[in-house]
């Protein structure tokens, strides 16, 4: 193996994530994800990079002009919750061809053993599978592209998405070994935070969805404070009373996830909270998370609206994110094209 492709295996500590821009924002994205981007992009600690993963969206077919809106729409909702692009890359993954190009080698690294396996593979294709786009049966070769385009070594996923994680981990590990390289870094998953995973209002033990045909199911976030606080005070609940802990919420999924819904916007953790409202009824709960629900999310839809009024801005913050992103991406993939052998890379 030539030494001029080998590297180290020390590399920059680097987040990566992204979401699909396939409907409106929730606040399960908002919760699960955009959150806790903010957070690790004020943290410091590590080159944080955010994508609206646009190719991921056309594994299932899109309306073209619904698509470009929810992209834009994207974009002004992780900047609106707190992503700077000044401080953040942030850009829709189809500006950086080199996620496809990456995708490609790693399509031809995968197995098919693998690929079967993905719970979301079976959930999203079913009995349909035969008529299931080969992208979406690909789905996860690309997201380990996405991650290893830029090296990235922490990933902040839910636990929906931890099984992709770790097939990205088999493929940069596959990769290592069949070329005998120390060239992909094994990503590690960051899952932590008590609404990493927000539920269903109509049904606590399903997530909340932007594709659930009830409104009522979940929070969007342009959804104005009389709306939040409606869908609040109209959530699935239990008879019983707040327990005064985490043990006492472990058979009762309506009442665990508005208590870590509360918990995830406050920043207390569930002992916290269930320490100040153990023993009220819903009746006095519910209004408490309200006010806060409001709090929180009503500046964050206000100014996403805002910016969907100027969207020639949006897309010079995407042309300028993609710009930075590509100058990681590109030369990643010219020592992955030199690793695996083609000419003139």
């Amino acid at each position: 193996m030539n030494e001029a492709v080998q590297t180290s295996s020390t590399f920059t500590p680097r987040v990566f994530s992204g979401i699909q821009p396939s409907g409106g924002l929730t606040l399960g994205n908002y919760l699960g994800a955009m959150k806790r981007f903010v957070d690790m992009q004020e943290a410091g600690t590590h080159e944080t990079v955010f994508c609206m993963v646009d190719l991921h969206a056309i594994t299932v077919w899109q309306d073209p002009a619904k698509l470009q809106r929810a992209t834009r729409e994207l974009c002004a909702g992780f900047i609106a919750a707190g992503i700077d692009p000044k401080k953040s890359i942030l850009f829709n993954q189809s500006a950086a061809p080199e996620h496809a190009q990456l995708a490609w080698i790693f399509n031809c690294v995968a197995r098919m053993g693998w690929m079967q396996r993905m719970t979301q593979w079976k959930d999203k294709a079913g009995k349909n599978s035969q008529n299931a786009s080969l992208g979406l049966f690909a789905y996860p070769a690309l997201m380990a592209a996405d991650i290893l385009i830029y090296h990235a070594t922490h990933v902040p996923v839910g636990e929906d998405q931890k099984q992709h994680l770790e097939l990205t981990r088999d493929v940069a590990t596959k990769f290592n070994h069949d070329y005998g390289v120390d060239f992909f870094p094994i990503t590690e998953p960051v899952i932590e935070g008590a609404a990493t995973r927000v539920m269903s209002f109509r049904d606590g033990t399903k997530k909340m969805s932007k594709s659930d045909p009830s409104d009522a199911s979940r929070i969007n976030m342009t959804d104005d404070a009389d709306t939040i606080a409606k869908k609040i005070r109209k959530a699935k609940t239990d008879p019983e009373a707040l327990p005064s802990e985490a043990k006492g919420l472990e058979e009762r999924p309506e009442a665990r996830n508005l208590v870590n819904i509360y918990a995830g916007l406050s920043g207390l953790t569930v002992d916290q909270v269930l320490a100040d409202v153990g023993g009220k009824q819903f009746s006095e709960f519910k209004p408490m998370l309200s006010d806060l629900a409001v709090s929180k999310l009503s500046p964050i839809s206000t100014e996403m609206a805002r910016l969907m009024e100027h969207q020639d801005e949006i897309d010079k913050i995407l042309a300028h994110g993609a710009g930075q992103a590509r100058e990681i991406a590109a030369p990643i993939l010219k020592k992955t094209y030199e690793i695996v052998g083609m000419v003139g890379a």
